[in-house]
């Protein structure tokens, strides 16, 4: 009898305080819908900012702050959708097992009520912070339209940033800056500008889209593309990289430059990078600029100008691409379970570009809740196993160019390893696998020893295709054997 009259007793104080909560959460999300129009007007304004081609630093850089802005508040939009959904469901099981744990399901409810507040809190200031943004971008709107509209057919938001360079606005047009750049001390000095960051963060992409500029493309008369091969060892060097100088005069123009695009997986030597400046000064006498990318922060002593250093997206960013791309032309606000699904697997991703290209794909071409549950279950196991036998995240390990295990989900008794993740681009690529991430995950495949998968193709400069050399490592019976019974002497299994 005490126990079922402390029980009631709890559940009282629990749903008055549930109720206090309840309608002060009401009243804050009656002022969030009602200014839910904010976002609106932010997406409107960078929509029409994407079909511009801006030049202007202090334009950019305040369509930067904005574009930061929005995908918060989208952000923090979609976490509270989700946590609400969570109540939801966790409302039934304190109906269920009320006599049983309501003391415990009474906190619980107590937790989601403050994590609510707090979510609604953060997004009201999102939205003040973005208001107070669009007023002051009146004069940016208005001058919006002096520039030039980039020639574009309909589209689709998904298709738009599918096949678009997503995020790098500012840091293309300040590498556009340098490469327009007039030297002024003598045309023979050579320019270098240092561009640095992990891997998969984007630094080819970055430059690829530079180099196809038609301002970049007008000024050069040449660009020439080396990597690590070309540079570390001295007979390579001699023939390789001295070639490619030498052809580059031929084709010269003597009223433009050259542009020398330098791909380094690591760190380059002095004695390398004073082989390719004094070939460089000796085959092309006229003015050279040169783009070196890394991700060894020690190139940065090569530089002649501020380095630019990229990153991974934010998770709000991030989560604004992948959402986008992952539900394609399909409202996510009448699938909220999808959203809900979606965001689990956006933060497991770690920022990384490649993987919600890779995944988003997944999802999009298999719009099933089923198949999200069993990717979202995919990718924590991946997670964790590789985390505690080598103590990073699968993304990292691969960046790192070490390896990954996983196991298969249609038939978990197999074990694959992921030796390698390699890129080309569509000239270099002689064969494309036909086997897909999907046919390894979910598939019936059933190969032995060492073969390629194709991740994903870039619909985008450098157009790379991506892909991983994986190795079935071993079999493992996850069954135990079954009795043997014996009837007239055989043996039955």
């Amino acid at each position: 009898m005490e126990m079922l009259l402390s029980a009631v007793l709890g559940e009282v104080v629990t749903k008055s305080i549930n109720f206090l909560f309840r309608k002060c959460s009401k009243l804050q999300e009656q002022d969030v819908e009602n200014r839910l129009g904010i976002l609106l007007r932010a997406q409107v304004i960078m929509d029409e900012a994407m079909g511009r081609h801006i030049t202007n630093q202090a334009m950019l850089l305040q369509l930067d702050m904005l574009r930061r802005a929005m995908h918060q508040g989208y952000y923090m939009l979609d976490t509270f959708r989700c946590q609400c959904h969570d109540e939801m469901d966790t409302k039934d099981q304190v109906l269920s097992q009320y006599f049983s744990i309501s003391k415990e399901n009474s906190l619980k409810g107590l937790c989601y009520s403050n994590r609510n507040t707090q979510i609604l809190e953060q997004l009201q200031k999102t939205l003040d912070n973005l208001s107070s943004m669009i007023l002051d971008m009146e004069e940016v709107v208005m001058f919006l339209a002096s520039y030039r509209r980039l020639h574009r057919q309909p589209y689709s938001m998904h298709l738009l940033l599918g096949n678009c360079m997503f995020g790098r606005q500012m840091e293309a047009e300040l590498s556009v800056k340098f490469l327009l750049h007039m030297q002024s001390q003598s045309p023979e000095e050579i320019e270098v500008l240092p561009i640095i960051g992990p891997g998969k963060v984007g630094k080819s992409t970055l430059v690829a889209h530079v180099c196809k500029e038609e301002r970049v493309h007008n000024h050069f008369s040449e660009i020439l593309w080396l990597h690590d091969h070309d540079l570390t060892d001295e007979l390579a060097f001699r023939e390789g990289c001295a070639m490619k100088l030498q052809n580059c005069v031929t084709n010269l123009n003597n009223d433009k430059s050259i542009l020398v695009v330098v791909e380094l997986v690591g760190d380059l030597t002095e004695n390398a990078w004073n082989r390719l400046c004094s070939a460089s000064k000796q085959c092309l006498p006229r003015g050279i600029k040169i783009i070196v990318t890394s991700q060894s922060e020690m190139v940065v002593r090569f530089g002649t100008t501020q380095a630019l250093t990229l990153s991974y997206l934010p998770q709000e960013a991030l989560w604004y691409f992948f959402k986008t791309l992952a539900f394609g032309s399909t409202d996510p606000e009448m699938h909220p379970r999808l959203v809900q699904l979606a965001m689990e697997i956006a933060r497991m991703l770690n920022g990384s570009l490649n993987g919600a290209n890779i995944f988003s794909s997944l999802m999009r071409d298999n719009f099933d809740i089923h198949f999200w549950c069993k990717l979202l279950a995919f990718l924590r196991e991946l997670i964790q196993y590789n985390l505690s036998k080598f103590g990073d995240t699968p993304f990292d390990l691969l960046n790192q160019n070490r390896p990954v295990e996983f196991e298969r989900i249609a038939t978990p008794s197999v074990e694959f390893l992921v030796s390698q993740q390699y890129q080309c681009s569509s000239q270099e690529e002689t064969q494309t696998p036909t086997i897909g991430l999907q046919d390894v995950i979910f598939g019936s495949f059933q190969n032995h020893g060492k073969f390629d998968i194709l991740l994903w193709k870039s619909q985008i400069p450098p157009y790379y295709s991506y892909f991983n050399t994986c190795e079935i490592r071993k079999l493992k019976t996850t069954g135990t054997k079954r009795k043997r019974s014996t009837k007239n002497g055989a043996a039955i299994i």
